[in-house]
């Protein structure tokens, strides 16, 4: 069995009662600072793969109007755009997309989906222009900005591209996965979940589609054939706290080899969940810091970042993880908390949202060489939170 740091979970969890509820806590505050973490074993590196098979993908054009390979897409949290970004040369362009985007899922048509307080907005990449903004059924309350504002939250697409499904967070209360008929530009139903959907993921045969559901320490695990939903708890430091907790689920990436889900926990804990029994299994790592966004490339590399500390007096600061099928870790530091996470098709550089959801975010992204470690901070958008790539 592994040992796991118990040290600093009271400081983990706020203290009982009304100041509990009242902050709902749950994403920690980021030092800033910079990270010490671990390299994987001498003689490994991390790999990455090609995206994989039927996912999407960005299409941006060039000046020219031709397909400008690498572009990135990101959600201007802090705004209401998405913008366009040259890795080499930064912001290169802005859409109007809605109040506060969060998630964003791009389709082989060159169409990103994209979660905002207000509905969801459907983007030609292309021609750079908002097509549609569709609103959500659920009732959300007026629509606001920060951390805690109703709306939208993680997005993803079927294999297929015909539907959108979105995590619909209702302040106060348990939240909805919206499913959006991608050719009518409408929502055609809606499903209960848990509290705060901070992401959606679908699976490789888009039978299943899974709500990450930040404030209820679960996975909403829905079949996309008769949306009938089943709550999976994933709380492998137990739920001590509710809503005062910081050590609850973030981010899902779905495995590829084996369809089970995987949910990084404080750099400490990796949560193996198979969404067909509802088993955990834990599985140790070594960044130990707070963690948020994650992704898993083709061959089973699982990419996850950490936004620093919830106690500085044990935890390290912010942080990527790259984590080989075998285990095998390397951590990058990084300036100051970040969100979200992508690879380049490649699989050699990862780029890194430095968007936070609470307070030490900023505007930009890190470009993180992932042969070399080498870093370089790329300032576009404001407070982006998701990204997509081609």
């Amino acid at each position: 069995m592994p040992k796991f740091r118990r040290s600093s979970r009271a400081a983990r969890v706020l203290l009982p009662g009304a100041v509990a509820v009242v902050l709902l806590a749950g994403c920690a505050q980021g030092s800033g600072g910079t990270a010490t973490g671990p390299t994987t074993p001498a003689g490994t590196s991390p790999t990455a793969g090609s995206p994989t098979p039927g996912s999407p993908v960005t299409v941006t054009p060039a000046p020219d109007g031709t397909v400008a390979p690498g572009t990135l897409l990101v959600t201007d949290f802090g705004s209401d755009t998405v913008t366009f970004v040259d890795p080499a040369r930064g912001a290169t362009g802005a859409v109007k997309v809605g109040t506060a985007p969060y998630g964003l899922a791009v389709g082989e048509d060159g169409r990103a989906w994209v979660a905002t307080a207000e509905g969801v907005a459907v983007v030609d990449t292309k021609s750079r222009t908002r097509l549609a903004l569709i609103p959500y059924r659920t009732d959300t309350g007026p629509v606001t900005t920060g951390e805690y504002r109703g709306g939208g939250m993680g997005i993803a697409l079927s294999p297929d591209g015909r539907r959108a499904y979105v995590g619909v967070n209702v302040p106060g209360g348990n939240g909805t996965l919206e499913v959006v008929d991608t050719a009518a530009l409408e929502v055609t139903d809606t499903v209960p979940v848990g509290r705060r959907p901070f992401d959606v993921d679908v699976s490789r045969d888009g039978a299943e589609v899974y709500a990450t559901d930040h404030d209820s320490f679960d996975v909403t695990v829905v079949a996309a054939g008769t949306l009938e939903p089943r709550r999976i708890e994933v709380a492998p430091y137990g739920t001590e706290g509710g809503l005062g907790s910081w050590l609850k689920p973030h981010y899902t990436a779905v495995r590829p080899s084996d369809g089970k889900l995987l949910l990084p926990f404080e750099g400490e804990r990796l949560a193996v969940v198979d969404p067909r029994t509802g088993r955990t299994t834990i599985e140790p790592m070594t960044a130990n810091t707070h963690q948020h966004g994650a992704t898993v490339t083709a061959d089973g590399t699982l990419l996850t970042v950490g936004t620093g500390p919830v106690d500085p007096d044990v935890d390290r600061g912010p942080s990527l993880t790259v984590r080989t099928p075998g285990g095998a870790e390397r951590v990058y530091p990084l300036e100051g908390p970040h969100e979200s996470v992508a690879v380049s098709r490649d699989g050699r550089t990862a780029y890194v949202t430095g968007g936070f959801t609470r307070d030490g975010y900023w505007d930009g992204l890190t470009v993180v060489d992932l042969d070399t470690g080498d870093t370089r901070r790329l300032p576009a958008g404001s407070r982006p939170l998701g990204i997509a790539v081609l």
